[in-house]
């Protein structure tokens, strides 16, 4: 069950949603438009899963920065979200998909007892200009049944994330005898 802007309101105003910096604006029918934030990593020459991923970071200007088509950035939300209750789902919205900006495709899933800013996936089909804060997708907040496990508290692969984190499926490959 999808949480409504009334139900996520009280959810807000009793603590079991935390969204940082909380703006009551960006709320819409059944989600929380939720920004961009200021910092990019652009991922450097070819990706390999046993590896860490090798980044350039660089922080967004106000007057913004071009992406490029065929390179994969990692950025991350201005806002910090979580809630013990509910899980989250994070995803792009029309509004940046009709930019040509495909966010956030393959882990849209924030589980009960995450609390961060996301890691983000984003690639342009075409160069275009991103800002940072600008409006870039939608967060729902959604009612789980059955016995909750936070997070947190489960040693989850990307608990402690910060900010912007690179892939660490290399942590599980280490040992692998390919």
């Amino acid at each position: 069950m999808i949480l409504t802007k009334a139900a996520i309101t009280a959810a807000i105003a009793t603590g079991e949603i935390s969204i940082d910096p909380f703006d009551p604006g960006r709320l819409s029918p059944n989600a929380y438009d939720w920004r961009l934030g200021e910092t990019l990593r652009i991922c450097d020459g070819h990706l390999d899963a046993a590896r860490p991923t090798t980044f350039t970071e660089t922080t967004i200007p106000g007057s913004g920065t071009v992406l490029e088509p065929g390179v994969l950035y990692l950025g991350v939300t201005y806002e910090k979200t979580g809630s013990e209750t509910y899980a989250q789902m994070l995803n792009g919205d029309r509004t940046t998909g009709s930019l040509g900006i495909w966010v956030h495709v393959s882990a849209p899933l924030g589980h009960v007892g995450h609390a961060i800013r996301w890691t983000l996936e984003i690639r342009a089909t075409k160069p275009v200009r991103v800002y940072p804060r600008m409006t870039f997708g939608k967060l729902i907040f959604l009612a789980t049944a059955g016995d909750r496990a936070s997070y947190q508290h489960t040693g989850g692969k990307y608990a402690a994330t910060e900010g912007i984190d690179i892939s660490r499926l290399y942590t599980e490959l280490a040992g692998d005898p390919r």
